[in-house]
């Protein structure tokens, strides 16, 4: 199974890289550009063989260190093999 995981930043939290984008984009002639916002995207592939579990395992690898929970919030969506 394979576990697509996509962590941004939560709302409300300061975004340098985003905005330094967004204004490299303006100068380029990307007029329309609005906000711009940076995140993360890891694919991961589980050996597991039930869902429920897998599940669980990708929210406890999440938790645990690839997102900092403080200022990120992640989504993931898991794929049957």
């Amino acid at each position: 199974m394979k576990a697509k995981i996509y962590i941004t930043l939560k709302n409300g939290i300061l975004d340098p890289q985003g905005r330094a984008i967004q204004q490299s984009l303006q100068t380029l002639g990307f007029e329309s550009v609005g906000e711009v916002r940076i995140g993360k995207f890891i694919e991961v592939d589980l050996c597991e063989t039930d869902a429920t579990s897998g599940e669980t395992t990708i929210k406890a690898m999440c938790e645990k260190l690839l997102a900092n929970t403080v200022i990120e919030e992640y989504q993931y969506e898991i794929l049957e093999a």
